[in-house]
């Protein structure tokens, strides 16, 4: 099961809550609390900068909503349950659907049993009013738990959210896909939930990935992600409709110029390993050359095509020996038995690269293949064994494209 947990708690919501009494609008909140939210927690981070008191207002506010108080949480919740219906409409772009969305709001009750167990375990210290976890002897540095006014943070909520979903779910391993730069904050969480004596402690793994530089619309700096798919959509329409003859065969243009896109937007994202930052580059993920989204879908549409020119059925007892000794046939056949090797050593290093990069190597061979192997116009023992050829890089295409949440294109 997948799980999405928010960072929904914490002194900044205080702040925007604060923020929301100065500037807040219902209307734009519910025209689109995303961008809303953020405009309103830009506006009174200045203000925070200008008046520590904004600060303490804050930090008050948020201490009322870890007290329960029915006013305060009830703002929270507004904004909490419309922002999640907006990030369900863009993952759902995205082809991407949770089971479960949580969230360190909802750990109340395994934060509370956490801190008592860490406090009978012997493993806090009190600093300045503070309670401390000193890991320094395991090169972790100091963990602080709980704040001098009493408030928690981020990691005592993980370790209560990790107690509870192993007493929920049960799991058999547990993975956080966070960004590398919390491996020091896991790391802290795992030696603790060792510490605390779980059994459960070594079947938790972070897998990290790097960030991303240069993300920004063409219209300004300020990073959203719907902007961006936007715009990726509004670009590959553009290039699509410069071909007039192919664009007038698509049924719903917009909705291919979409889904191109997003294949832009994932796989530049996906074309390195997971832990190296990169720079967003607008004008190479357009490309339909070269290793990119739009050239992937490009080779599978092609060979979807293929198919539909020759109006013959796939034989899957083709005679393959009338391939001849191609080399381009050889080395497409070699490519397209690789996958299930490929996908064992990704299911080992979670490296979605290798996936995008095996892709990208078995549409080359495609290519090279269709420079001399014509199915069209090839006599019928020949075209047989060319067709299932085709036919079964195609599959094996789009199960790559699948794996890494690509929806195949048939037509473009």
């Amino acid at each position: 099961m997948s799980m999405n947990y928010l960072g929904d708690w914490g002194k900044q919501y205080g702040l925007l809550a604060v923020g929301f009494e100065r500037y807040g609008s219902e209307e734009k909140l519910l025209e689109d609390p995303i961008k809303h939210l953020f405009d309103v927690y830009v506006k009174i981070n200045q203000d925070a900068k200008e008046n520590e008191a904004v600060h303490d207002e804050a930090r008050a506010y948020f201490k009322k909503m870890e007290d329960g108080d029915k006013a305060a949480l009830k703002i929270w919740t507004h904004f909490r349950d419309l922002s999640i219906v907006k990030y369900k409409q863009i993952y759902a772009r995205l082809n991407i659907a949770f089971d479960v969305y949580s969230g360190e709001s909802q750990v109340t009750d395994g934060m509370n049993r956490a801190l008592k167990m860490l406090h009978e375990k012997k493993l806090l210290t009190e600093s300045d009013g503070a309670l401390i976890i000193d890991l320094t002897k395991y090169r972790l540095g100091v963990c602080v738990v709980q704040k001098k006014d009493g408030t928690t943070l981020y990691i005592t909520r993980d370790i209560g959210a990790a107690l509870e979903r192993y007493e929920k779910y049960g799991f058999e391993h547990m993975y956080y896909i966070v960004a590398s730069q919390q491996d020091l904050h896991l790391k802290q969480l795992f030696k603790i939930l060792e510490l605390l004596g779980f059994e459960w402690a070594n079947r938790v793994t972070h897998i990290n990935f790097g960030m991303v530089g240069g993300m920004s619309t063409r219209k300004g700096t300020v990073v959203f992600l719907e902007e961006i798919l936007e715009e990726t959509r509004d670009s590959m329409h553009e290039v699509m409709k410069k071909n007039e003859v192919k664009y007038a065969q698509i049924e719903d243009p917009l909705a291919v110029a979409d889904n191109i896109g997003i294949s832009a937007i994932m796989v530049q994202d996906a074309s390195a390993r997971r832990i190296k930052n990169y720079d967003f580059d607008w004008n190479r993920m357009f490309s339909f050359e070269g290793d990119t989204g739009p050239y992937l879908q490009y080779a599978h549409a092609r060979l979807c095509s293929i198919e539909r020119k020759t109006e013959m059925q796939v034989n899957p007892h083709a005679d393959l020996r009338h391939l001849g000794d191609s080399r381009a046939a050889s080395d497409l056949i070699a490519m397209i038995a690789r996958y299930p090797q490929i996908v064992r050593e990704t299911k080992r290093t979670f490296e979605p690269v290798n996936i995008v990069g095996f892709a990208m190597k078995l549409s080359h061979h495609v290519s090279q293949a269709l420079e001399s192997m014509y199915v069209m116009g090839a006599e019928k023992e020949i075209a047989e064994a060319r067709l299932f050829m085709y036919w079964s890089a195609r599959i094996t295409l789009g199960n790559a494209m699948r794996l890494v949440n690509l929806k195949p294109q048939e037509r473009m």
